[in-house]
């Protein structure tokens, strides 16, 4: 659950590139596409260890060899406090590789020790989408066709072990934090104040993590190797699984005054409400009148069908949520699955039936909005384009940008509606800007919308043939900052053009 007292830390960091391909699970089963995998009377009636844990996603990796690849996550160090690896599972159909035009998910649980629900589910779906890939579920083989699925079931292993050594009922607290005592959900660098001291600037609104300072020991050796992870792979969208109540929960998690209750909008807000109903409404409770999970009046959500902006619940700072968007493409929710942290293992299968459609459904939301591959005239990628988009419906710039991966490849989350996209490449290129319709049917890939950028100097919309030139030449030492403000003063132009 995100409630805990809030740790206040200056945050910094080291980057390294992660070693994708180091995996040590281990496992005495024959690697052979016959292998069973895990029985269903095994994984759906107790927890696992964490040795329990890498065995069986070795034993679905050996099932579905075709279709999943293992590795775990590297940093500074490469463990937890005990030792433990971050381990992950990817399920696609080319796994050990980005594809150019196929979007990047994610899937964290277990942040906190204790909160042990999301750990099992994963297990449960990564052998779900393993058997039915197998036995032709088309919609299954489908969403691993055109989506890199990465599943990491435990982000806190040292937190899982303290919790689990506790006899009887489990405390609502230990084996929260890590091995440490630090509060994961706490400990990531604090973009949201950069966010917004450039509210209604020209300065950045997107990949702000430049801004943070490097080199402190503060941050967990968890909170390193998920950052690493994060600037490693462009991922779109991701949910971060918790317990301690039944909610979907959207950024921002930090409300903007300070105040400890405030609902805080972030740019996308309808775009992350569109996300998290999307798993509220597949989930067999968490939309509907259900018994509340404490006392207070706070903690009723099915008025808003079950979800709930972070900040209006309950403020929180320094959050993977918020990092997430701030400091990369990504587009993360938190789901609280329930009331009981740390259930009965006779209860998984409950928590199973509950989540599993949900589960598969919030995965296909990598796939809404625009998606397209940023190139110059000759047809060499350009990566790092700005993507900005305005919003036809309601007249408003959206002021939160993405870029394009290191293949020209880019994706935007948009609900369904009437949109401006501009790429822009300053300063070697120029900008380029189209309208388009987003309906997101269901089940279906992103609409394709691609930019061939012209050099500099030589800027027009597509619904407009007549060239249209920035002002000011840009050197190729140009502080981001500048750009941004050619950025800003382009658009403007763009909008008193086409009034």
């Amino acid at each position: 659950m995100r409630r805990s007292l809030n740790f206040v830390f200056t945050v910094l960091f080291v980057m390294r590139v992660p070693d994708w391909n180091n995996i040590r699970f281990c496992s005495g089963l024959p690697a052979s596409k016959g292998d069973r995998g895990p029985e269903d009377n095994d994984h759906m009636v107790r927890h696992h260890s964490y040795e329990e844990v890498l065995d069986f996603m070795d034993r679905v990796h050996r099932r579905c060899p075709d279709i999943t690849h293992l590795y775990n996550l590297t940093g500074n160090p490469d463990t937890t406090v005990e030792g433990r690896r971050l381990a992950v599972i990817v399920i696609s159909d080319h796994p050990e590789r980005h594809e150019i035009g196929e979007p990047e998910f994610k899937y964290v649980a277990n942040m906190h020790g204790n909160e042990v629900v999301g750990r099992e589910l994963l297990l449960d779906l990564m052998r779900y989408m393993c058997d039915e890939y197998l036995t032709g579920n088309k919609d299954i083989q489908k969403l691993i066709k055109i989506t890199r699925i990465h599943f990491m079931p435990s982000m806190n292993p040292d937190g899982w072990e303290k919790a689990n050594r506790q006899v009887g009922a489990k405390s609502w607290l230990v084996g929260r934090a890590n091995a440490q005592g630090i509060d994961l959900n706490r400990n990531f660098p604090d973009l949201n104040r950069i966010a917004y001291s450039h509210e209604g600037t020209a300065s950045e609104n997107n990949h702000l993590l430049r801004d943070a300072v490097i080199n402190n020991a503060e941050l967990a050796p968890e909170t390193k190797m998920v950052i690493q992870w994060l600037m490693k792979i462009p991922f779109v969208s991701s949910a971060n699984l918790h317990g301690g109540d039944l909610v979907a929960n959207y950024p921002y998690d930090e409300s903007r005054t300070g105040k400890a209750q405030e609902y805080t909008k972030c740019p996308d807000d309808a775009t992350f409400r569109y996300l998290a109903h999307s798993y509220a409404e597949k989930h067999a409770s968490m939309a509907k009148h259900h018994p509340k999970c404490d006392i207070t009046d706070d903690d009723d959500f099915t008025e808003d069908g079950g979800i709930t902006n972070g900040a209006e619940w309950y403020s929180v700072k320094r959050g993977m949520q918020d990092f997430n968007y701030l400091s990369s493409n990504c587009f993360e929710i938190t789901l609280e699955l329930g009331c009981n942290k740390f259930p009965e293992a006779s209860d998984l299968i409950k928590y199973w039936n509950d989540n599993r459609d949900a589960l598969l459904n919030y995965m296909w939301m990598s796939h809404i909005g625009v998606k397209g591959k940023v190139t110059n005239e000759n047809g060499d990628p350009i990566a790092d384009a700005v993507i900005h988009v305005k919003n036809l419906t309601n007249g408003e710039d959206i002021d939160h940008d993405i870029t394009s991966a290191h293949d020209g490849d880019y994706w935007r989350l948009l609900i369904p509606g009437r949109y401006k996209v501009t790429a822009c490449a300053l300063p070697k290129y120029g900008c380029l800007s189209k309208e388009v319709t987003v309906e997101n049917p269901d089940h279906s890939e992103a609409k394709e919308v691609p930019f061939i950028l012209p050099r500099k100097n030589n800027l027009a919309s597509d619904d407009d043939d007549e060239e249209f030139d920035l002002k000011q030449s840009v050197d190729d030492e140009l502080h981001i900052n500048e750009v941004r403000q050619l950025l800003a003063d382009y658009y403007r132009n763009l909008a008193a053009k086409n009034k």
